[in-house]
């Protein structure tokens, strides 16, 4: 493997870019905060990214420490990535990196890929508590652990179990939240997003 290239300066920001600096690096990090994702998985929600540069990327990650790979047992079989502590680590730099970046969203262009989990962070930035929480969306299913301190915070589809909360809303809601243009708190009210469920995140929203 070749050796790390480095910006050679002598500064903790500097230091930090020398392992997440790399383009793709941190929306691996975004994607593998779901929990373990086998590589096929991780290229069809990277729309872009080549295969020889995931690869490359994902190895970067192991040596870094930030990803270890692991197979699962029979009848899984398959290979996965996963995040160390280390990787997860950086979700307040992501949380961070998309609340600066949030005014640039703009509108959606033809050209733009989207992914009914990317809005995950931005409603985990919304929310206070811990429970799981159901997103129903235009693009799709996901859910939400909210509050977790470990394992994964997000993933596709219904909630593998009775949610605390469900939240119902268009596209267009969610954007305005991601966009920073609309809390969540005020979508509720003005009827925007529907919440039903019994558990204190629910209740909360809906006081």
């Amino acid at each position: 493997m070749p050796p790390r290239r480095s910006y050679d300066q002598y500064c903790s920001a500097a230091r930090a870019l020398d392992v997440v600096g790399d383009r793709w690096t941190l929306l691996i990090v975004r994607e593998l905060l779901a929990g373990p994702r086998r590589y096929t998985d991780l290229h069809a929600d990277l729309p872009g990214v080549s295969t020889d540069v995931l690869a490359s990327r994902l190895k970067d990650m192991e040596r870094d420490g930030l990803a270890t790979r692991r197979r699962l047992p029979p009848p899984g079989a398959a290979h996965v990535y996963e995040l160390t502590p280390r990787g997860r680590g950086l979700l307040p730099v992501l949380q961070a990196l998309g609340a600066w970046g949030q005014d640039r969203l703009g509108e959606r262009q033809p050209t733009d890929a989207v992914r009914a989990h990317w809005f995950a962070l931005p409603l985990l930035r919304a929310l206070d508590g811990r429970g799981l929480v159901q997103v129903d969306l235009e693009e799709g299913q996901f859910h939400l652990f909210v509050g977790a301190e470990d394992g994964p915070l997000y993933g596709d589809g219904p909630a593998p179990g009775e949610p605390d909360a469900r939240l119902v809303l268009d596209t267009g809601a969610c954007t305005a939240i991601a966009r920073g243009e609309l809390s969540l708190a005020d979508a509720v009210r003005d009827g925007r997003v529907t919440v039903t469920g019994d558990g204190t995140i629910a209740k909360a929203l809906t006081a």
